[in-house]
């Protein structure tokens, strides 16, 4: 493993994206997509991936998302900007978020 600290590599997954899109991409790319922390990087995600799915994987790519504006009444609000990350999987290898643990 590389140079993370494993306390890092904990904070670095958000959660999974699960949306039509990413089902889609799924299973067209065999990629899968991560909500991520705003700071994490490439080869942090690969890390992250690497250690709690015990996957190998083939490429990262990061996309910053821009929070929506939304109104409450009268008062008009942003959400936070956030950052997603599609996970490629090398050939073989498959994460289940259906499996219960």
């Amino acid at each position: 493993m590389s140079g993370f600290s494993q306390e890092r590599l904990m904070q670095v997954l958000l959660a999974p994206q699960i949306s039509e899109k990413a089902t889609l991409i799924a299973d067209r790319n065999s990629q899968v997509v991560f909500k991520v922390h705003s700071s994490a990087t490439k080869p942090e995600v690969k890390a992250a991936v690497e250690l709690l799915f015990k996957v190998e994987v083939a490429g990262v790519q990061i996309a910053n998302v821009k929070g929506k504006t939304k109104r409450f009444g009268r008062i008009s609000g942003r959400r936070k900007d956030w950052k997603k990350a599609f996970v490629s999987l090398k050939p073989g290898q498959e994460i289940n978020f259906a499996a219960g643990e």
